[in-house]
């Protein structure tokens, strides 16, 4: 199998860099400054035992690929991308005469639980990933993998649920390359799980290390907490608890020191820092007040993280120009 990583910032980067050192056939897909180094000199991957750069192809796109029957396409885009980005590969001719949308797999390794319902309308072929996996992309071409001795945690399973030969050998592939990847039957299970610890990205984007140790910060988190369990509740959306994915990493994924750089923040800290215009917030945060609104359940926290880590990427705002205490007075006045 080749595997075609579409997105290849901090998650793609990783699940890229590991497959290629562990022998597999390859291609970043990845855009501007960020594709003109993977291009040359390559790949610089860093992780706690070292940094290499690595020879890996890239593409700017899919008409740079010339798609195989015996493709996988990874997606590791951010939410906000996802539609735009399937639409451009989905209708690509694959050898043998198909198109990619009708015979290739295409694997959600994203924050979120909307990307597989989006991917279902224009492919055949969906799994879902959950991804727990601490790295960091900042700069082109460089991605740092902090975990260890595992580079990090993916279940994967068939949307919306199921297991097939093909969960199995891409289970075999990634264990293979420095990952604990499980085969689950209810893979959504564990990302409605995983969306629960993602609702603290925006506060974390938004107020920096105060997000660690402040007290309005902790109340914060558990009313964010509180919030998505009562729409998941109502809901009848059953997830993975933080003791049984905690249980499943074990002391297999920690996060470890990579030389010469500091473990800023997530993915959404990260979006802030790189001032990309964007944020994930809608499919985090904002998924909790869809559902609220869906399900007629108060979620005023959720959707004041979502409204304010929206505007602090429009407007281009660095890390840490709130705190929590003001977060959480905005959040009562939508009570």
């Amino acid at each position: 199998m080749r595997y075609i990583i579409i997105g290849a910032g901090a998650v793609g980067g990783t699940i890229g860099a590991c497959l290629h050192s562990s022998g597999h056939d390859v291609v970043l897909v990845a855009r501007g400054d960020h594709l003109r180094a993977l291009r040359d000199p390559g790949l610089t991957f860093a992780t706690p035992e070292g940094t290499e750069v690595l020879p890996v192809p890239a593409a700017g796109g899919p008409d740079e690929v010339r798609l195989r029957a015996d493709d996988v396409l990874v997606l590791s885009v951010k939410s906000q991308d996802t539609a735009g980005v399937l639409e451009e590969w989905a209708w690509q001719p694959v050898e043998g005469g198909t198109v990619a949308g009708e015979s290739l797999p295409v694997i959600c390794a994203q924050n979120g639980v909307a990307n597989e319902s989006v991917a279902l309308r224009r492919f055949r072929r969906v799994y879902g990933m959950c991804v727990w996996l601490p790295a960091t992309h900042l700069e082109p071409g460089r991605v740092e993998a902090q975990g260890v001795p595992m580079a990090g945690l993916l279940p994967v399973g068939r949307y919306p649920q199921g297991k097939d030969d093909f969960t199995e050998r891409i289970s075999a592939a990634l264990s293979a390359a420095r990952f604990l990847a499980p085969v689950s039957p209810d893979v959504m299970r564990w990302k409605y799980g995983k969306l629960l610890a993602n609702l603290d990205n925006a506060t974390e984007a938004l107020c920096g290390r105060r997000a660690r140790t402040d007290a309005d910060a902790a109340e914060l988190r558990e009313r964010a907490r509180v919030e998505a369990l009562d729409v998941f509740g109502a809901a009848g959306i059953p997830f993975a608890s933080a003791d049984e994915i905690k249980a499943a990493r074990g002391d297999q994924v920690r996060i470890g020191a990579v030389e010469g750089a500091g473990r800023g923040g997530g993915s959404s800290w990260q979006s802030l820092v790189r001032g990309t215009g964007r944020i994930e917030a809608d499919y985090l945060n904002g998924e909790i007040a869809l559902l609220g609104r869906t399900y007629s359940v108060p979620t005023p926290v959720n959707a004041t993280l979502q409204r304010l880590a929206n505007q602090a990427a429009r407007q281009g705002r660095a890390p840490e120009t709130m705190t929590p205490g003001e977060i959480l007075t905005a959040s009562r006045s939508g009570e």
